[in-house]
């Protein structure tokens, strides 16, 4: 099956590039609300999925022992930028498990936000494991393991107790198997699984909506994304598409980007699910494509609508702010 092309990119009256993609979005119940392209497809969903990596988090008391609030769980789903308060918050949450930045097994990288980068390369020789996007993912991790007394070093393997509980989660979350043969290891260094995009929209709907879950898990689920909407800032950071998103309507959307051209969303008020992909792994088009799948789902609120199809279509400047360009979605694609 080839998949449609969904986003087009333009360069004065012609188009440059185009896009194809994939999308679902399912209710509580596995019901297909809207659907685009090879949708049983299996993808890496990478960073989309940190939400249900974060459940161990809350569901081993770790969360509460720890005091944590909004802000840290919303830190514990996200790919952050790197920024001050990011990187001090992730210090602070090891810090209240005893631990620190040797703890994290996460490796480092410079901050991807431009203002702070440069303030990094003035004043640092390098950059710590802190301000790895994953940061605060990882130190969920460390949080858990020392919370229930687990070993927290080589807590990245896939034998580890805390990824075997990982694994177990989003097997009950998507219906997947999850095992050696379709385990890749991601950017962070722990283990990432191939599963349908199906599978994925249907466990973030079930996250979203409760449905089908016990009630420890469906409390869990809620409390993330509902801190995740609380603080769309830990989830992403400055101008970032995430906190963009979830700040266009306010307790209403939670969206949560991952690498290769991944997105998955939730509506909670409505229990849907999204999972996406670019093919390509582009993530311009993604973000395109996730703003107008949510727009979808707002026909009846004209404020939101709009707002989120001016994320999707957009102008593209050179460094003149010369309008050289758009990116566009194909619109009779996602038309209700």
């Amino acid at each position: 099956m080839s998949n449609p092309v969904l986003v087009e990119v333009t360069r004065g009256n012609l188009v440059e590039s185009r896009h194809r993609g994939m999308i679902v979005a399912v209710d509580g119940d596995g019901k297909t609300l809207f659907s685009l392209g090879e949708t049983d497809a299996h993808i890496f969903p990478r960073s989309a999925c940190k939400a249900m990596q974060a459940l161990p988090l809350i569901e081993s008391g770790a969360a509460d022992a720890n005091g944590f609030g909004d802000r840290e769980l919303a830190l514990a789903c996200s790919s952050h930028s790197g920024e001050p308060e990011h990187v001090a918050l992730a210090a602070k949450m090891l810090s209240a498990a005893g631990r620190d930045v040797q703890a994290l097994e996460c490796g480092a990288h410079w901050s991807s936000d431009q203002k702070t980068l440069i303030a990094q390369a003035r004043s640092l020789e390098a950059p710590s494991a802190l301000h790895n996007n994953c940061s605060g993912k990882h130190a969920g991790f460390v949080c858990a393991c020392c919370h229930s007394g687990t070993e927290v070093k080589g807590y990245i393997g896939y034998d580890h107790p805390i990824q075997q509980e990982i694994r177990g989660v989003m097997a009950e979350l998507t219906g997947a198997v999850l095992d050696r043969d379709n385990c890749g290891v991601d950017g962070c260094s722990i283990p990432t699984y191939a599963l349908s995009m199906r599978g994925l929209a249907h466990g973030f709907a079930r996250m979203a909506s409760g449905v089908g879950l016990g009630a420890e898990r469906a409390r869990a689920s809620k409390r993330l994304i509902e801190a995740c909407m609380a603080e769309p800032f830990f989830v992403a950071g400055t101008k970032r598409a995430c906190t963009r998103l979830m700040k266009t309507a306010p307790g209403r959307i939670f969206a949560k980007t991952g690498a290769e051209g991944v997105f998955c969303a939730a509506i909670p008020e409505k229990g849907i699910g999204i999972a996406l992909k670019c093919e390509d792994g582009t993530t311009r088009a993604a973000e395109a494509m996730v703003a107008a799948t949510l727009a979808r789902f707002f026909s009846d609120d004209a404020e939101i609508h709009e707002a989120l199809m001016a994320q999707a279509n957009h102008a593209m400047r050179n460094w003149n702010g010369i309008h050289v360009g758009d990116v566009r979605v194909v619109t009779e694609a996602f038309a209700a």
